[in-house]
């Protein structure tokens, strides 16, 4: 009998305590963007300091990111994605088919992607047209910034860009190779996908998710440049410096009223599933979006993230108090 009743109040206590072994990890996992990888990355240390395991951030590049977060559900896959630009159509797609079907979007403040290079030279404008002609697989090739402007410099091109996984690659071909193909004449005969197309012949070399080495690398060489989100500028400042774009240039303040011409939003990306078995996720989520990390004073503010404006930063948070997802709309 005894027996019996310990067998009956194990299996009991088994059920009470039992969770899916899909979802029996105890520590937030979060990939993607490289530009969004800082800011999430205090979040995670505040967040560690409040009795949480810190969450494990990864700078995989947002398509990467993406990828993994769609995925499927369960302790293989992240619960969060950081993204320097929104999640596309086919994404959204891939993660239905593999059961995401809650996305939770956070927009987290506002980005400028600066065109950087060594600190302590004569500063440069460029405009959207020149960047395309000196960037473009399709374009004139040209081997001298001189040549495709005679205002400019006769320096070898040479510049470090984003690869095809980076959201800050999407945001480039969209805001500076798009319309500096039009500006060039060449969208009607090249078309979308030849505009956004990079040179492969040495000029302009794909840098990989790593914006810290390519900062090390502007530091080494005055006739490089190099492609970002603004916080990198922001922190390194004593290293290097931004071109200006268009005539403006990049700050805080042309970043949040979109003066500045490659003025962006950023992202993060949560798993509603996941919320009821990953311990910390909507005291993550109160954190990340508190006035202390998002407002305009805030810590973020410091690590160079350009806070929203009141009026969407309310949106966001009545989104994350409520698990808004995407598809609710």
């Amino acid at each position: 009998m005894k027996l019996l009743f310990s067998m009956f109040v194990s299996i009991f206590c088994g059920l009470l305590l039992y969770v899916p072994e899909s979802f029996a990890r105890q520590q937030i996992q979060i990939v993607g963007s490289s530009t969004v990888y800082p800011f999430t990355t205090v979040v995670a240390e505040k967040h560690g300091k409040k009795g949480w395991k810190t969450p494990i951030v990864e700078s995989t590049g947002t398509g990467g990111g993406m990828k993994l977060f769609c995925a499927g559900l369960g302790t293989k896959h992240p619960d969060f994605t950081n993204a320097s630009r929104a999640i596309k159509k086919s994404e959204i797609e891939l993660c239905k088919s593999n059961g995401v079907n809650g996305i939770i979007e956070v927009i987290v403040g506002n980005d400028g992607i600066v065109f950087a290079q060594k600190a302590g030279q004569k500063k440069w404008n460029l405009t959207k047209k020149q960047l395309f002609l000196a960037m473009a697989e399709h374009g004139p090739k040209p081997k001298y910034w001189n040549e495709i402007d005679s205002s400019l410099p006769k320096k070898k091109i040479a510049i470090m860009a984003p690869p095809p996984t980076s959201g800050t690659r999407d945001a480039w071909d969209a805001l500076v190779m798009n319309k500096g193909c039009k500006e060039a004449g060449l969208y009607k005969k090249l078309g979308k996908k030849k505009c956004h197309s990079f040179r492969e012949d040495g000029p302009v070399e794909e840098a990989g998710e790593n914006d810290t080495l390519i900062v090390k690398r502007l530091d080494k060489d005055p006739n490089l440049f190099g492609i970002f989100g603004f916080s990198f500028l922001d922190q390194n400042r004593d290293l290097i410096q931004s071109v200006l774009i268009e005539g403006v240039e990049v700050s805080l303040e042309s970043i949040q009223s979109y003066e500045y011409p490659i003025a962006r939003p950023l992202f993060f990306y949560a798993k509603k599933e996941h919320f009821k078995y990953i311990p910390g996720m909507t005291e993550f989520m109160a954190e990340y979006t508190s006035e202390a990390a998002m407002g305009e004073y805030g810590y973020l503010a410091d690590q160079g993230l350009v806070p929203l404006e009141y009026k969407t930063l309310e949106e966001v948070r009545y989104n994350v108090k409520n698990l808004v997802a995407i598809n609710d709309f």
